[in-house]
């Protein structure tokens, strides 16, 4: 239509024209002129009965609800369209007019009432037509007036054919057709899901969050995730496990706040017994819940997800076309991407038990999570980024609000055994993410120069003499979590180290002095015998021979197999760090290995071992036959 004809169409829109000549014309009966006069008489009466203050009338401004207009319209139909106006394109009882009023944003547009009336203006009268339907983007043409936003209506389309029973789309064409589409049969069998047993909703959640932990990277610095357990029973009570994280039932919401909601309820029961029996390790759980408001919207979408999934399945025993199939396919796509942006939205509290005081109750920290990422990847960098695990420890840090607050005030040292022990147990004490972390934070406290700001190491304290046995500081050492790798006060062991020093130095005073009355006593000895004079030669300068030095040292030793790196490394610091620390010394060590092998060496262990011997520069190496 041109712009002088569109002109002078007003206030009637051309697009209105457009769909009564062109596709209501081409129903029998329907007279292209006297048929056009009589609707828009009837329209425009309505319209100005109603007060409307549109700017123009649109295809969207049909009153279809009007039971004149309606009249007018469908005596050219068949009789089936009644009962299909009525609940998707206009009336009291009509889907559009639900949405509307449930969506504010909609409702002042009355959007999806202007897009229904648009799509059966243009494509009810050519329903068995070959290019049956309207385009999206003559949908908008046919409701969007100036200074209003298409996007609106952009979204009023989307959840009409989301929940509409006539509504079909192929492509981007839409139209409403007489014979209901497998929505109906989806929104039938999703209500059904709601109503009876939520069962198969849960599992089905429970499988998504399962599979978000088969990889390490989504697991992260959690040791372990335990997915919606049954009972308290089912969460371990081990101290070698680490921090892990308990992700709650979907029956267990939270609520911002509310102590007594079911999800506080269970983490609280959890934190403090497994099953019947008390737990101990309360300090290695952290705790991930879903949100309550949110929960029904996760349960609903679930719903769809396998409603739409079954129809799929039974696409055969439901008879469904090749249009209806790919319609089910698309909306279980859909509802699959559905499901996984609400479950990731709905599981957004992670719970942490903290005790801030030593003496004080247990309290529980509530920190919501955000992010595009699953929700156990939220769960575990939230928790590294709020401190409440671990990855790392630094040594200084391990002895100030660890140790000298709590862990050995009254006593000289702590062994590593029960040190662990206790940062699984209180809740007061740092989160280490795992064993590793704190072997890391010694050995980076026992090597550091500094170590007198962190503690010194031992294997044995001895009760009797009240010395630590194995004392090493400021070296490297390859700890253990046992009752034999100890941490000691670094100012004790640096009274033992002093002690040791001094009576080092001591002896060797003590020994210089021993030789020296040694050799005055031979000769005293030697005067009151005989004078025994030196044989003189050409070339002899003094008349009194030379002490003899210590000039060579060899030792050996037998090494087991399985303690060979903390026999060596003792060895290396008690012996060897300090004979070449001596001036001008040239020591020498050689490792010599003998095997006994009863049942024979494989051919493959042979030749690892033959290799690996020729690249470490072995001076000889062979295997013999017997």
């Amino acid at each position: 239509m041109t712009t002088s004809a569109a002109s002078a169409a007003y206030p009637i829109h051309p697009e209105l024209f457009d769909r009564l000549y062109t596709d209501w014309s081409t129903l029998d009966k329907f007279q292209r002129t006297r048929g056009v006069l009589r609707l828009m008489a009837k329209v425009i009466h309505t319209l100005w009965e109603r007060n409307d203050q549109s700017l123009m009338i649109l295809p969207a401004h049909i009153p279809i609800d009007d039971q004149q207009v309606q009249s007018e319209l469908t005596r050219y139909l068949e009789d089936q369209w009644l009962p299909v106006i009525d609940k998707d394109v206009d009336g009291p009882n009509s889907l559009p007019l639900t949405l509307d009023r449930n969506h504010p944003n909609l409702g002042r547009y009355s959007a999806c009432r202007r897009v229904a009336r648009t799509v059966y203006m243009g494509s009810a009268p050519t329903l068995r037509a070959a290019n049956r339907g309207i385009e999206d983007r003559r949908i908008k043409l046919g409701c969007v007036q100036p200074g209003e936003n298409t996007a609106t209506f952009g979204d009023a389309l989307r959840r009409l054919t989301d929940q509409a029973t006539y509504l079909y789309l192929d492509g981007n064409r839409y139209w409403i057709s007489t014979q209901p589409n497998v929505n109906r049969t989806a929104q039938e069998r999703a209500e059904q899901l709601l109503l009876g047993d939520r069962d198969p909703l849960w599992q089905e959640l429970i499988k998504r969050l399962k599979a978000n932990t088969r990889t390490d990277k989504t697991r992260g610095e959690f040791s372990a995730v335990h997915i919606a357990p049954d009972s308290t029973a089912d969460i371990p009570d081990d101290p070698t496990l680490g921090v892990r994280l308990v992700v709650l039932h979907p029956q267990h919401a939270h609520s911002k706040g509310q102590p007594d909601s079911p999800a506080r309820q269970w983490v609280e029961a959890a934190l403090h017994r497994r099953g019947s029996s008390p737990r101990y390790y309360k300090n290695t759980l952290l705790f991930l819940a879903a949100d309550k408001a949110k929960l029904e919207i996760l349960e609903r979408n679930t719903a769809q997800y396998l409603a739409w999934s079954a129809i799929v399945a039974e696409k055969e025993t439901l008879n469904l076309d090749a249009f209806q199939t790919n319609q089910a396919t698309t909306k279980l796509q859909q509802s699959q991407q559905d499901v996984d942006v609400t479950l990731r939205d709905t599981y957004q509290w992670l719970l942490t038990p903290t005790q801030p005081d030593a003496q004080g109750p247990i309290e529980w920290k509530e920190t919501q999570l955000q992010g595009q990422d699953p929700p156990i990847a939220q769960a575990r960098r939230k928790a590294v980024h709020e401190g409440d695990l671990l990855p790392t420890y630094a040594a200084n840090i391990l002895r100030l609000e660890a140790l000298d607050k709590y862990l050995w005030r009254d006593s000289h040292h702590i062994d590593l055994k029960r040190l662990w022990e206790y940062l699984n147990q209180y809740l007061y004490l740092p989160h280490l993410k795992d064993h590793n972390v704190l072997l890391a934070a010694v050995r980076e406290g026992v090597a550091s120069t500094v170590w007198a700001d962190n503690f010194a190491y031992a294997e044995a304290f001895d009760q009797e003499t009240g010395k630590y046995l194995g004392l090493k500081v400021a070296t490297g050492i390859n700890p253990s979590i046992s009752p034999q790798s100890l941490l000691v006060k670094p100012e004790v062991a640096q009274r033992q180290l002093d002690e040791e020093k001094r009576k080092e130095e001591s002896g060797e005073r003590r020994e210089e002095r021993g030789e020296r009355r040694e050799e005055r006593g031979e000769r005293k000895e030697g005067s009151e015998t005989t004078i025994q004079m030196p044989k003189l030669t050409p070339h002899s300068s003094t008349l009194t021979p030379l002490p003899s030095l210590r000039r060579r040292f060899y030792g050996s030793v037998d090494l087991e197999a399985m303690r060979i790196n903390r026999d060596a490394a003792a060895i290396a610091n008690e012996v060897i760090q300090h004979l070449t620390a001596l001036p001008g010394a040239t020591v020498k060590i050689t490792l010599e290995i003998e095997a006994e092998i009863p049942d024979g060496v494989p051919d493959d262990v042979a030749r690892t071992v033959m290799e690996n011997c020729r690249t470490l520069k072995f001076n000889r190496q062979s295997f013999e036959q017997s």
